[in-house]
C-alpha cells in the first residue's frame, strides 16, 4: 500500500484515491468485537451496523446503531438475517474480493463509505465498480494519466485508468486482442468512463504529430479525431432521461487498433438508437441535444441555413417535455458538435446538408396526415397554408 509521500504523484487527485496513511493505521489498531459485531437487515436502510448481545433458537438479540449515532438495544433477528461484519482494516478497502466476510451487507457499506470520501471507483475481483459521484472530480488530469502508466494493477489505487493501462500492456505482452466492457444502469456513468478509456490510450498511445489543416479532410490528430467524435454522437443520441441528463439512447462498440504502441486507426459501430425520442417525449425528459443546441442562435447561420426558429416551442415534436438542461450549456455543446464535424474530415458542404436534414426533421414534426378512407395510405389532414409552408420549407431545407 502507497505511503502519502508515494501518493503524491497523483496531485491533488490523492485523496480522491486512496484513504491516507495515518487512517489506514488507526484502523489497524481500532477496537473490534470479531464474534459479536454484525450487519442487520434494515427495512428502511436496507442495512445497520449492530452487534449480537445474545443467540438462543436460531435468533439473535442484537444493539442496532442507526445511522444518526443513536443506539436501540434488544431487538431480536433471525440468524439468517445476521451478518458477520469485517474488522475495521477492511473499511474502505479497494478490492472487496479481500475481505474476510464477503456478504451483501459489506459490499454495500463499502461502496457506501468510499462514495461519502468521494472514491468512486473500487475493485471487486476482476471487475471495477463505478458510483457515480454526478460533480466533477479532479482525477482525470494529466498527472493522474502519468501516474499510472505501465503500474501493475496492485501497485495502484483503483481507477478507470489502470484498467486501461492493463488492457494496453496485456495487449503488448500476449499480442491479443483485448476488450474493456463498460455496462450500469442509465445515469451509471457508462458515457463518462467509456470517454476516460479513449482519453487514456489517446494519451499515452500518441502516434504522431498533427497535421495540416486542410478543408474536407480530418484535421489534427488521430487521437484529435477519435476523442472529437464523442460530442458528434453525443449530440445526434444522448438526451436528458428522468435519470440522467446526459442519457445515451443508444448502444456502441468501438475498436481501436494499434500499431505496435502506438494508435492506428478507430471505428465505431452504433446500434439500438431509440428513434421513438425524436418523435415523443415524457414531461421531465428532452429530446436530442441536437434539435436545441441548433436552436439557441449561437451560430445564427445554423437556423439561417436550416430554416428553423429560437423556439422549440415552434416545433410541437421535439417540445413536449423539458427543453432546457440545468447541467448542459446548450451553446458551448454547439461549439463542440461543430468542432467535431469539421475535426472529422466533412466538408463544409456536408456540414451545412447535416444541418439542414436535422432542420427538415423538425419541420417534418408540424405536418398532420390522416388515412385515406378504405385505403392503407395516408394523406395530408387538411390543405392550409400552414400545411403548404412546412412542406415548402421541408423542400427548400433538403
Amino acid at each position: 500500500m502507497s505511503t502519502d509521500a508515494e501518493m503524491q504523484i497523483y496531485g491533488k487527485a490523492a485523496i480522491y484515491l486512496r484513504k491516507p496513511e495515518k487512517e489506514r493505521m488507526e484502523a489497524q489498531t481500532a477496537p473490534f468485537d470479531s464474534k459479536n459485531a454484525c450487519y442487520v437487515a434494515d427495512t428502511k436502510e436496507l442495512y445497520l451496523k449492530g452487534l449480537v448481545t445474545a443467540r438462543a433458537e436460531g435468533k439473535c438479540t442484537v444493539t442496532v446503531t442507526h445511522p444518526d449515532g443513536t443506539k436501540e438495544a434488544g431487538k431480536e433477528f433471525k440468524e439468517a438475517d445476521v451478518y458477520q461484519m469485517n474488522p475495521p482494516k477492511y473499511d474502505k478497502i479497494e478490492d472487496m474480493a479481500m475481505m474476510t466476510y464477503l456478504n451483501e451487507a459489506s459490499v454495500l457499506y463499502n461502496l457506501k463509505e468510499r462514495y461519502a470520501a468521494w472514491m468512486i471507483y473500487t475493485y471487486s475481483g476482476l471487475f471495477c465498480a463505478t458510483v457515480n459521484p454526478y460533480k466533477w472530480l479532479p482525477v482525470y488530469d494529466m498527472e493522474v494519466v502519468n501516474a499510472y502508466r505501465g503500474k501493475k494493477r496492485m501497485e495502484a489505487p483503483p481507477h478507470i485508468f489502470s484498467v486501461s493501462d492493463n488492457a494496453f500492456q496485456f495487449m503488448q505482452i500476449d499480442q491479443e486482442n483485448q476488450s474493456v466492457l463498460i455496462t450500469g444502469e442509465s445515469g451509471a456513468g457508462k458515457t463518462v468512463n467509456t470517454k476516460r478509456v479513449i482519453q487514456y490510450f489517446a494519451t499515452i498511445a500518441v502516434s504522431g504529430a498533427k497535421k495540416e489543416a486542410e478543408p474536407g479532410k480530418m484535421q489534427g490528430s488521430l487521437e484529435d479525431q477519435i476523442i472529437a467524435a464523442n460530442p458528434l454522437l453525443e449530440a445526434y443520441g444522448n438526451a436528458k432521461t428522468v435519470r440522467n441528463d446526459n442519457s445515451s439512447r443508444f448502444g456502441k462498440f468501438i475498436r481501436i487498433h494499434f500499431q505496435g504502441s502506438k494508435l492506428a486507426k478507430a471505428d465505431i459501430e452504433t446500434y439500438l438508437l431509440e428513434k421513438s425520442r425524436v418523435s415523443f417525449q415524457l414531461p421531465d425528459e428532452r429530446g436530442y441535444h441536437i434539435f436545441f443546441q441548433m436552436m439557441t442562435n449561437h451560430k445564427p447561420e445554423i437556423v439561417e441555413m436550416s430554416l428553423i426558429t429560437t423556439n422549440p416551442y415552434d416545433f410541437p415534436m421535439c417540445s413536449q417535455g423539458q427543453i432546457t438542461v440545468a447541467s448542459i450549456n446548450d451553446k458551448e455543446e454547439l461549439d463542440a458538435t461543430d468542432d467535431a464535424i469539421t475535426i472529422l474530415g466533412f466538408t463544409n458542404d456536408e456540414k451545412v446538408s447535416i444541418y439542414k436534414l436535422t432542420g427538415a426533421v423538425l419541420h417534418h414534426g408540424n405536418l398532420k396526415f390522416k388515412q385515406k378512407q378504405c385505403e392503407e395510405q395516408a394523406e395530408p389532414e387538411h390543405y392550409n397554408h400552414s400545411q403548404s409552408t412546412h412542406r415548402y420549407t421541408i423542400c427548400r431545407a433538403l
